[in-house]
């Protein structure tokens, strides 16, 4: 309950997004816990840590991600330094109280709370941090090799997410996933949703359009101490790219949602879903971080999937079709790290997959 009020009061985190969080960090010292004890009893093999992890973690999964990296390194048999993103303070230091309160050393489990361009670069960069486990956008960890070339990083990074939704899927099952994957946490996820590709009897269906934006309109956006709230606040006002894609439309697009603007509160914005998205546009090319939903049109799988990897990111992908054989084309050829058939995009469960992506989404063994 202290994880959850502290992502709420830190992060504007919604309990129904938090809930699951506190599930997941569970499982992570479970599995943890379970594969390091799976490698230390396999006869003839010798396991060492590292030795200084630092811990590199983001707010928009404030409980989960630093428990888990924190979980890994400990298991691992090395200490830790948990740099937490300045946003979300609150939630590593409390996430840490339970790790202490364990019976964890101080001394192994260390917090340092700085800003990520001075004492997290200084951090990351020194000579005695043996690994860096980061979750972040890709530029982050660009930069983080650039500085330090050897650096041993595992990094998880950023997302452009398609959901494909063919003429053989169940049109209403479609529209509720995607609605969850686009918009809960205001889509601020490396996971989410941030496009609908359609194909084109699909796209010009204006059922499935009309109910797909009433359903949008429909979510509760608000303050996430009231419970009957789905959207709550973004982390801070949108700005740079984020605010072109709720503000601009480029060449044949078109607002099938507006989204609204809190005259009250600059954080709360309402699901915002673009119609028309080119190949190659800001919208399709970008990761927004936001509630910016493009809908792209293509003739067929095969297109759909090329509109796909276009992006250059691979971190989560969705297909919705009933047919079998859709399905197995659209494995088959999607480079994704986690590939969901008729499912939304965001929550993996520890154990039933490991959570990684390719290309621009992940940097290091992970992938």
């Amino acid at each position: 309950g202290e994880l959850m009020g502290a992502a709420l009061a830190d992060g504007g985190k919604v309990l129904t997004e938090s809930d699951p969080e506190v599930s997941e960090a569970v499982d992570f010292v479970e599995f943890y816990t379970k594969t390091a004890g799976f490698w230390h009893e396999r006869p003839g093999m010798r396991a060492r840590g590292r030795g200084v992890v630092a811990v590199v973690s983001p707010w928009n999964f404030p409980i989960a991600i630093p428990c888990g990296g924190i979980a890994a390194a400990l298991a691992a048999g090395n200490t830790v330094i948990l740099k937490p993103a300045s946003d979300a303070v609150l939630v590593a230091y409390e996430l840490c109280q339970c790790f202490w309160r364990a019976g964890v050393p101080a001394q192994a489990l260390q917090m340092v709370p700085c800003s990520g361009a001075t004492g997290g670069q200084r951090l990351v960069g020194h000579r005695a941090v043996d690994t860096v486990i980061l979750t972040g956008g890709t530029e982050t960890a660009l930069r983080m090799l650039a500085a330090k070339p050897a650096m041993n990083l595992l990094a998880e990074t950023g997302g452009k997410n398609a959901t494909i939704v063919t003429a053989l899927a169940d049109r209403d099952q479609a529209i509720k996933h995607v609605l969850h994957s686009a918009f809960s946490h205001s889509g601020q996820k490396c996971s989410a949703t941030s496009l609908l590709i359609l194909e084109d009897e699909v796209y010009h269906d204006q059922a499935f359009r009309r109910t797909l934006c009433e359903a949008a309109a429909s979510r509760v956006v608000g303050s996430a101490w009231d419970l009957p709230t789905s959207i709550g606040p973004l982390i801070r006002p949108p700005a740079g790219e984020l605010q072109r894609g709720l503000t601009q439309l480029e060449d044949q697009e078109s607002w099938a949602l507006e989204p609204r603007f809190d005259g009250g509160n600059p954080n709360l914005v309402s699901p915002a879903i673009k119609w028309g998205v080119q190949p190659g546009s800001f919208t399709h090319m970008t990761e927004l971080f936001g509630p910016v939903l493009g809908v792209m049109r293509a003739r067929n799988l095969s297109e759909a999937v090329q509109m796909v990897h276009a992006t250059g990111y691979g971190l989560t992908s969705g297909l919705e079709s009933l047919d079998d054989r859709e399905q197995a084309i659209w494995m088959a050829s999607v480079k994704a790290g986690n590939l969901y058939v008729n499912r939304p995009t965001t929550g993996a469960l520890v154990l039933r997959q490991p959570f990684g992506g390719m290309v621009k989404s992940s940097v290091g063994p992970g992938i």
